[in-house]
């Protein structure tokens, strides 16, 4: 697996909003938006990455596991939101934790600011005035940014989040370039995007798996791509 510089960062359509990067430790958000939020974007990520780590010290198993654990009514809202929708979807905990960023920091700025777009790493929340138009991006797959899909106002906020076997850090046991799950819930769409990433070892899985992942409760759409086939389900419109 290889590190993949950034770069489609840059593709990210400005459209008057205010951009800038917000980055404590692993947590690297780029933020979009129509207001300069970046002093309580700092203190929102600072917040929550505190309750995770706090959390992880005491409960080293919440960091490893592979596996669903146990839900913990009294842990911190963000850890029993992991908790919950990696049960739904059957992963461990941390395959939900890069959405989970993005949606606990987006629900706190999101009554700031009319549209709000928080990115991490592959992982979004977005809060949008207007039609958005979302591009996928899938390594070095020939329909890498050549597979759009419009996301409507009035269907945000929303969470679409994307796991990949060739691109970045993400633990995968599939082969997938991109898994792109679009649901109300960023921290369910990176769950759910691991757990059906796991499923698609080869082209003739992307049916199966997309039919999968319309089974987890709350995914509202799927995308799939591998080398040059992919496939979708669900609310998607494709441009």
């Amino acid at each position: 697996m290889k590190y993949e510089e950034r770069t489609y960062r840059n593709l990210i359509s400005k459209d008057n909003l205010k951009t800038f990067n917000i980055t404590i430790a692993e947590s690297d958000l780029f933020i979009s938006s129509d207001v300069n939020l970046a002093t309580e974007a700092k203190k929102s990520l600072l917040h929550h990455r505190t309750l995770l780590e706090n959390y992880i010290k005491k409960h080293p198993q919440f960091l490893t596991s592979l596996l669903p654990l146990p839900e913990d009514n009294l842990a911190p809202a963000i850890v029993r939101d992991m908790l919950i929708n990696s049960n739904i979807c059957g992963v461990g905990p941390m395959a939900a934790v890069a959405g989970a960023i993005a949606q606990f920091v987006g629900n706190e700025l999101s009554y700031l600011a009319e549209t709000l777009i928080i990115e991490n790493g592959g992982d979004i929340f977005l809060k949008a005035k207007n039609k958005l138009t979302v591009s996928v991006f899938a390594g070095e797959s020939p329909l890498s940014h050549k597979v759009n899909f419009k996301v409507e106002p009035k269907k945000t906020p929303l969470g679409v989040c994307t796991s990949s076997a060739t691109v970045g850090p993400s633990l995968s046991f599939g082969k997938a370039d991109a898994v792109c799950v679009i649901s109300p819930s960023a921290t369910l769409a990176d769950a759910a995007a691991s757990a059906i990433g796991n499923k698609v070892k080869s082209k003739n899985d992307i049916k199966k798996a997309l039919d999968f992942g319309m089974k987890i409760k709350g995914v509202t759409g799927i995308i799939i791509i591998l080398e040059s086939e992919m496939g979708a389900i669900g609310e998607v419109t494709l441009v």
